[in-house]
């Protein structure tokens, strides 16, 4: 799986486009919250797997925790209660100190450490389930099976006809939303923009799971194209992290308070 620099470089790179973006409303102390949990975060699971095997500390239920904590929901769930109280006392630190630059002035909230905590969670995953067990990991080998690998994929007219109306739905969809000519609101076009996604991709997820797993016989749902499991991939280890991050961030009331214009 990859080691520290692909996960830390990743994500630290991640949080410092959004704080180019959001013009501070994604602290530094966002970015460096998101990082450790990225990297280090279910982490600790292997390695207390390890610490205990070291120290001889041999125990059913140990290593049953420690393998429970190596994973995208599990490790928030047990530890997300008392990290986002030590990351928001860190936070409070590190402003009080003047060692890390908030940018608004003040530290990060139990609420905020909790969402940053949950997107490095899954945005460690990110990397992990493409990159290690040789390939083969539970999450990889699902994705590849939701394609038609068994020999050319026939092409079924009532496919191309799904997914082309899909498609055409979402290209003209999103340019009916952000049309000229309408009272410019970028928050509300860029809600009904996502809005729109978050359809066509469910109803482009409901076909492919239709013609995969309901069908009978089973049918290439787009080709040999494994777009069901990328679709869920996509959705679950890398928008929702970054999605977590974008509900994380400052309000525009408070930067605007404590940054001088």
């Amino acid at each position: 799986m990859p080691g520290p620099g692909p996960h830390l470089m990743y994500v630290m790179s991640s949080g410092l486009a959004l704080t180019h973006l959001t013009r501070g409303r994604f602290s530094p102390h966002h970015t460096l919250t998101y990082t450790l949990n990225a990297f280090f975060g279910p982490d600790i699971g292997s390695f207390s797997e390890w610490l205990t095997s070291v120290l001889f500390l041999d125990s059913s239920v140990l290593a049953f925790l420690a393998d429970s904590i190596h994973h995208p929901v599990y490790y928030v769930l047990i530890l997300g209660l008392p990290l986002c109280l030590f990351y928001s006392w860190a936070s409070g630190v590190l402003v009080k100190r003047s060692l890390l630059d908030s940018v608004s002035g003040v530290p990060l909230s139990r609420k905020q450490c909790l969402l940053l905590i949950s997107a490095g969670s899954f945005s460690h995953f990110f990397l992990d389930h493409l990159f290690e067990e040789n390939g083969k990991s539970s999450m990889y080998t699902w994705i590849l099976s939701t394609g038609w690998w068994i020999n050319r994929a026939p092409v079924n007219p009532d496919a191309v006809v799904v997914v082309g109306f899909l498609c055409t739905c979402l290209i003209g969809g999103f340019i009916y939303i952000n049309r000229v000519g309408l009272p410019k609101s970028t928050r509300k076009q860029s809600y009904q923009s996502m809005k729109l996604i978050m359809i066509i991709a469910s109803l482009y997820s409901f076909w492919c799971a239709s013609q995969i797993y309901w069908a009978n016989p089973r049918r290439p749902a787009v080709g040999e194209e494994a777009d069901l499991g990328v679709l869920v991939f996509l959705a679950t280890y890398f928008l929702l992290p970054h999605g977590l991050c974008i509900l994380s961030m400052n309000s525009e009331d408070l930067h605007t308070d404590h940054i001088p214009l």
